[in-house]
């Protein structure tokens, strides 16, 4: 039944975009302006897509844009579908299961967070290094899809450490002070609590979010190449005296757009 929905999707996209794009991008809340920048771009609503859900997430556009950037095509889904809109992990990362069924190899996941260490900024950018799942539930849960992986793939490499160094390189050309750490997954909708925090803390987290993990973990599943990236919106719960708030997070990822988007064109260009 899912490879039959997957082979759907799969040719309706194929039949909008004509070619295999050299990778695939995924950004965040309040971080598509990359997207905008495609030259040559089909831009395909998900309501369009069959097998896709409606991204109903603030900042999230909810369309795939396939064009050419440093000369290689990318595809950018501009929205992603999060576990706390009422989808299953199923439906949240469909997407990505589409992306490795396309013949993509590599796959960049971008989002905005909360930073968990004192010395981070808004407007922060985090190169991704692993991650802590603390949503409660896995993508993988049910029977496996033979056709992606294994029943227990191993995650000890879900983070690409080429793609990591390339990142790395390009911010050191670009002046950018990429921070590096470790990514809590957290289901929300709710922010966390300044309790749920310290506890992030002291489990080695840098930065938590609501998304990412589970494509992570789908990515892996099914033999992408990974490189993940946050913008550090706000600092987390508690460790500053000031309510938190999803126009906050928008706003923040706005404004670090221009160095964001700097970073991701430079990647681009030798990945």
């Amino acid at each position: 039944m899912l490879e039959k929905q997957i082979n759907e999707t799969v040719e309706y996209i194929r039949s909008k975009i004509g070619t295999v794009p050299e990778a695939a991008i995924v950004l965040g809340s309040g971080l598509g302006g990359f997207a905008d920048q495609l030259e040559d771009a089909v831009r395909i609503p998900y309501e369009e897509i069959p097998g896709f859900v409606r991204s109903t997430a603030p900042g999230h556009k909810g369309q795939i844009v396939c064009g050419k950037k440093s000369g290689k095509v990318v595809l950018c889904m501009q929205g992603r579908f999060h576990y706390y809109e009422g989808y299953t992990m199923q439906q949240v990362t469909y997407p990505v299961r589409v992306i490795k069924a396309l013949g993509i190899s590599k796959l960049i996941l971008t989002n905005s967070c909360g930073g968990l260490k004192s010395e981070f900024e808004p407007g922060d950018l985090m190169l991704i290094t692993d991650h802590i799942n603390f949503m409660g539930v896995n993508p993988l849960i049910g029977p496996n899809e033979d056709m992606f992986g294994c029943r227990f793939p191993d995650m000890t490499k879900a983070y690409n450490k080429e793609l990591a160094e390339k990142a790395r390189k390009c911010a050191g050309e670009l002046s950018i002070d990429l921070k590096e750490g470790t990514y809590v997954g957290y289901g929300g909708p709710s922010f966390e609590t300044p309790a749920e925090i310290r506890m992030f803390q002291m489990l080695g987290g840098s930065a938590v979010g609501m998304s990412t993990v589970p494509e992570v973990i789908a990515a892996s599943h099914c033999g992408l190449n990974v490189l993940a990236l946050s913008c550090i919106t706000n600092l987390a719960a508690g460790i500053l005296d000031q309510p938190l708030s999803a126009e906050e997070v928008i706003e923040v990822a706005g404004k670090a757009g221009k160095k964001f988007t700097g970073l991701l064109e430079k990647i681009v260009e030798i990945i």
